[in-house]
Formats: structure tokens, C-alpha cells, sequence
């Protein structure tokens, strides 16, 4: 248990040199002798750990030159950008902008799922996503709310919608976008911009109109949006705000003005 920790907490610091740019794509990373020093491990200790930064997607062996450093940020599919962003959380700057694009991508996923399940014949079992929003109403009321778990269960029921839908590339994008964000706390705290009851709230909405049976008018659906959209604005100025402080996350933008 001990040496796997430490495996993990190497090869974390040395993901974290890549996402910072200490270590250029193209270079030779450390070679397990180096990195033995370095961190006072064996060399086999040393090589686990160069193997498990390979897994992340950050590195990749070469026979007879060891490990080189890949283009993360160019080349790397959706799991390298899964790690790319924890590692980039030290760094504001980067950290917002790929929180930004995040936000983005699961915008618009989960806007088409709600938007596409309003017209969907294959419908969920109604009592399954009414209990699933009452024990989202549950924690919402506690004084301390568990962020991290009404996150995860909205994710989950997006996952649901999906499923009935048959969407499973946009299902596959969605798991990993949740768990990108599930797994870095203030990600998590910036989808709380407002309180935790108007998530609930949503959902409430989102039940009556599946309930009724009818569509939405074009008006309603416009306010939706525009609602949408503001929300998620929120949540990047927050993350942003966690990240820097107000003061700080406002100081380059009147530089700017």
C-alpha cells in the first residue's frame, strides 16, 4: 500500500511538470535512474512510476531511449484531458480556460438530452426520476449539502435520459466529463454558484413537462436556454473566483477595459 501511494504521488508531481510546461513535449522525461534520486526510490519503484505517467497518457516509451514526453495538450484524447486538467489546477489561468471548455461541451450535452427527451417515445419510469429528485431535494435541504453527491446524481440522471435516448457516444463523453469534474472539490463547489435548492427546482420543471405530455412553446424553450446559458456563466466566474479571489479575477479585466 505504501510504495503504490508512492507511485501515485511521483507520478502526480511528474504529470504536473508536464501540464506546467517544465518538462517540453518531445524531450526525454527523467530516466528511472534520475528519478530514483530525485525521490529516493528504488529503481523499480521508479520504473512503476514512469509507468503509470505513461498511462495517464503523458509520456511514451521508446525502446532504447527511454520515455518521451508527448504533446498532452495537442495530442491527447479525452482521459489525458481528464488528468491535464487536475494537474492544471495550480495554474488559474490554464485551469479556467479548460473549465471553461468543460463547461462548454456538458452544456450542450446535457441541453440536448433535456431538449431531445421532451419528444422522446421511449420515456424512463417516471417514479424511478421523481425518487432520484426527491433525494436530490433531501440533500439540497441539509444545512451542509454533499455538493460532490447532488452533482453525481445529476450526472446520473443525464446519464438515464441518454440511455433512453440511445445517445451512447454522447453517455460516453458525459462519464467523463463528470468524472473530470467530480474528482477537482472546486470544480464542484462552482456548479453551486446559486443555491443548492434551484437545482432541484430545475428538475421539478423538467418532471411537470415530461408529466404533461406536451412540448414546451418556443418561447419557453428560449427562456430555458437563456437561463442555461446564464447559469453556466456563473459557475466559470466562480470557479474563476475560487481560483483567484474576486479581486484578482477582476483586476485583468478593467486592465483590459
Amino acid at each position: 500500500m505504501g510504495s503504490q501511494t508512492v507511485v501515485a504521488d511521483v507520478a502526480d508531481e511528474l504529470a504536473r511538470r508536464v501540464a506546467a510546461g517544465e518538462y517540453r513535449p518531445g524531450e526525454l522525461m527523467p530516466s528511472v535512474r534520475q528519478v530514483a534520486e530525485e525521490f529516493s526510490m528504488n529503481r523499480a519503484t521508479a520504473q512503476l512510476t514512469l509507468g503509470r505517467l505513461e498511462s495517464y497518457g503523458f509520456v511514451e516509451a521508446r525502446r532504447g531511449k527511454g520515455f518521451t514526453i508527448r504533446d498532452v495538450r495537442e495530442a491527447g484524447g479525452i482521459d489525458v484531458y481528464r488528468h491535464l486538467f487536475r494537474f492544471s489546477v495550480p495554474m488559474p489561468e490554464v485551469a479556467v480556460e479548460m473549465f471553461h471548455d468543460i463547461v462548454e461541451v456538458q452544456r450542450g450535452i446535457v441541453m440536448d438530452a433535456l431538449l431531445a427527451y421532451t419528444g422522446c417515445a421511449d420515456r424512463l419510469d417516471p417514479a424511478e426520476l421523481k425518487a432520484t429528485v426527491d433525494e436530490l431535494e433531501s440533500l439540497a435541504r441539509q444545512d451542509e449539502p454533499d455538493h460532490h453527491r447532488i452533482l453525481a446524481l445529476e450526472v446520473g440522471l443525464v446519464r438515464s435520459l441518454l440511455s433512453a435516448l440511445g445517445s451512447t457516444m454522447q453517455r460516453a463523453v458525459l462519464n467523463s466529463i463528470g468524472e473530470m469534474v467530480l474528482e477537482v472539490p472546486l470544480a464542484v463547489q462552482a456548479y453551486f454558484a446559486g443555491a443548492a435548492d434551484l437545482h432541484v427546482l430545475v428538475w421539478r420543471a423538467l418532471l411537470a413537462v415530461w408529466d404533461s405530455g406536451s412540448e414546451p412553446s418556443e418561447a419557453q424553450l428560449a427562456l430555458f436556454e437563456d437561463l442555461f446559458g446564464m447559469y453556466h456563466d456563473k459557475v466559470v466566474t466562480r470557479f474563476e473566483e475560487l481560483l483567484l479571489g474576486p479581486a484578482e479575477q477582476q483586476a485583468p479585466r478593467a486592465a483590459t477595459a
